[in-house]
């Protein structure tokens, strides 16, 4: 999992200018059929109206304190079940936006996954790793 160039550039103003950073409370987690790019395009999300970015707390509960320099969901995130195919979902990103907004995170899934009709896009616990590497 990588930071996009917009969270890398805060982080850095951040820690050098003293120049404040608004961590938002809400986090919308999103999935692609293409690779997400550090500047935070080249996403391709499912045109299906069931589909949305899952509406997350940002909090301990959901992200608890890293470990060995590895923060991890600790809940399930479930997407709504496909009324169309999204096809091979193989990357998700976190935004600071429902639409639009700031990429802010993104990575590869380990496994891709085909969504067709009527199946549900399950991200288990620990599904998300995110690092700074």
């Amino acid at each position: 999992m990588s930071m996009c160039n917009y969270l890398e550039n805060k982080i850095l103003d951040y820690i050098f200018s003293r120049t404040s950073y608004i961590v938002p409370t809400i986090l919308y987690l999103g999935v692609s059929t293409t690779a997400v790019q550090e500047d935070g395009t080249g996403i391709t999300e499912p045109t299906d109206s069931v589909y949305e970015r899952l509406t997350i707390t940002n909090n301990a509960t959901n992200f608890p304190a890293a470990v060995d320099s590895i923060k991890q969901n600790a809940v399930r995130f479930d997407f709504e079940v496909a009324t169309e195919s999204w096809g091979t979902i193989t990357h998700f990103f976190i935004s600071d936006a429902i639409t639009g907004g700031n990429i802010l995170i993104y990575g590869t899934l380990t496994v891709s996954k085909v969504i067709d009709i009527d199946d549900q896009l399950i991200l288990p616990v620990n599904a998300l790793s995110i690092s700074l590497d």
